[in-house]
């Protein structure tokens, strides 16, 4: 909006003695000043609805206004500030599953560092021991092998036994086995086969066989 500034002193004017040629208002300066109140006036906004052009501008109000005071763009970029800071406030955890920067860089406020490298979150559990306090940390990539015990089967096995016989005579005949007559010794076996027994192993390499199908994504915590 434009202010109007008089092309002719006229109070000058009026002091001056009678008589004095520069009393006289001259006809230019009457056109003159006639066309500058014209153009003040067309250059004027109305107060019903107007219409702005170029960049006008306007006192800015305190956050948290909620008058029916003209808003400035300083005023909204400044609102909308305080809104997510408070969507934020410290200690929250912001995640972002691409891009790196700080969050005090994206959002533009608070102090942020870096948190939970390689973990997970869980929720607090107050009547669990491991998960009774905030930021409490647990747990192991690594596989544990907890206690247990393994069976056998056993496949069938003999064993062998030498019994001293004199020279006059044996004593096989009280054994229902197969047997073998050398000199000095009985040695009777089981017909069935003799055969190993063996645990195979199984299972994986313990290295991150903990770990629950996962993503990884930037975590950071506002600490400030």
């Amino acid at each position: 909006m434009s202010d109007y500034t008089k092309s002719t002193d006229f109070a000058s004017k009026d002091s001056l003695p009678s008589g004095n040629a520069g009393k006289i208002v001259k006809g230019t300066e009457i056109d003159t000043e006639f066309n500058n109140i014209s153009v003040a006036i067309a250059t004027k906004a109305d107060l019903a609805s107007p219409g702005f052009s170029g960049s006008p501008t306007a006192p800015t109000q305190s956050t948290g206004d909620s008058t029916t005071k003209l808003a400035t763009t300083a005023f909204v970029a400044a609102s909308i500030t305080t809104g997510i800071a408070a969507a934020y406030p410290v200690g929250s955890i912001y995640i972002n599953a691409a891009v790196s920067t700080n969050p005090a860089t994206l959002l533009g406020f608070g102090t942020w560092s870096a948190f939970g490298a390689g973990r997970v979150m869980v929720g607090l559990d107050s009547g669990n021991a491991a998960f009774d306090t905030a930021q409490e940390t647990g747990g192991s990539a690594d596989a544990i092998v907890v206690s247990h015990s393994h069976s056998i089967t056993d496949p069938g096995h003999n064993h062998t036994v030498e019994i001293p016989i004199s020279n006059t005579g044996n004593n096989q005949s009280s054994f229902n086995y197969s047997s073998t007559i050398q000199s000095g010794r009985f040695t009777p076996t089981t017909s069935t086969e003799t055969t190993g027994i063996s645990v195979n192993s199984a299972g994986s390499s313990a290295t991150n066989a903990n770990l629950q199908p996962y993503i990884v994504v930037y975590m950071w915590r506002r600490t400030a």
